[in-house]
């Protein structure tokens, strides 16, 4: 990137945000502090009105207006292709909401941006995979939680745990939302529990904002989650696959911790870090008759009990029928 394109995005970015940081600025675009200094004196005398000096951070002057953005090309690709992310993981209000910030992103586009999305919106397209079924519920309360954090409040939610099949009324207070797989997920300080929960948002039948402070401070969602993959206990699985069959695991192979693979003899050997042994050994019977599995020694033992489980159903079933 030249430099009159880097003092632009630096512009773009200083409108995006009360407070940036000269570390945040230099992240972003691979430079030092000292060409962060320079850049923003440079903006400063083309008469651009940033407040703020080296070691707290720059602001734009409060009613200071950029003219519109003018996005590229790929740019533009980017924006529809998340719209059409957006449609698949999201529930119908967050999806509606992102259409309409879109509407107006397309509003300041120059007509040559307008016709190349035109021509690309029926090349895009979101597909779920046929053997994984998902339906997005309608209401994934994402935006009101989002809300309820931004103004520093608790939230009363009516919740259908997974486990127990038990409804409950609580208040709780966010700390944030993130995706995993196919669901939505609310980390939150349960105030019934005195502790914290993780929530997934199509269980919540019924969700009120509240008036209520959030009565802590809290650890960032960030912190939960690096806390959740420590904690995780993984169990390396190495297996020799013949080549032929490999072209029907799909994306099954990463919900398994697929890590890596490689060539040996006539063979594939992969390698997967696997949160439960069961699960996996499981998932192997599918295509045991191509494979074997080099480590653990345990993961054998689970297949050879499942399958013998298997001939006992199927020899007692057999016996019934004749």
């Amino acid at each position: 990137m030249n430099r009159i394109d880097r003092l632009s995005a630096i512009l773009i970015q200083l409108q995006s945000r009360r407070l940036v940081k000269a570390q945040q600025i230099a992240d972003k675009f691979s430079i030092s502090l000292r060409t962060v200094y320079r850049d923003v004196h440079a903006l400063q005398e083309a008469g651009v009105p940033i407040i703020g000096e080296a070691g707290t951070g720059y602001s734009l002057m409060e009613g200071y207006k950029l003219p519109p953005v003018m996005f590229n090309q790929d740019e533009a690709s980017a924006l529809l292709t998340a719209a059409k992310l957006m449609q698949s993981k999201t529930d119908a209000t967050s999806s509606k909401q992102y259409s309409s910030a879109l509407d107006k992103i397309k509003a300041v586009l120059r007509w040559s941006e307008k016709d190349h999305l035109e021509e690309i919106d029926e090349h895009i397209a979101i597909v779920q995979h046929p053997s994984i079924q998902y339906q997005p519920p309608e209401e994934l309360h994402l935006q009101p939680i989002l809300k309820a954090f931004s103004n520093g409040v608790a939230v009363e939610i009516t919740y259908t745990s997974i486990e127990k099949n038990e409804t409950t009324h609580r208040i709780v207070e966010p700390i944030g939302v993130y995706n995993l797989g196919n669901h939505w997920h609310l980390m939150a300080f349960c105030r019934m529990r005195n502790d914290y929960r993780n929530f997934r948002t199509d269980k919540i039948e019924k969700l009120i904002i509240t008036e209520e402070k959030i009565s802590k401070t809290h650890p960032s969602l960030q912190e939960f989650l690096n806390k959740t993959q420590a904690e995780r206990q993984v169990k390396k699985v190495v297996m020799d696959v013949d080549k032929n069959i490999i072209k029907y695991f799909g994306d099954q192979k990463y919900y398994s911790g697929f890590v890596k693979e490689e060539i040996k003899n006539n063979c594939v050997r992969m390698t997967f870090l696997c949160g439960s042994l069961e699960g996996f050994a499981r998932w192997f019977m599918l295509f045991g008759d191509h494979a074997k599995i080099i480590e653990p020694v345990e993961l054998n033992d689970m297949v050879i009990s499942i399958a013998e489980n298997i001939l006992k159903k199927v020899e007692k079933t057999q016996m019934l029928l004749t």
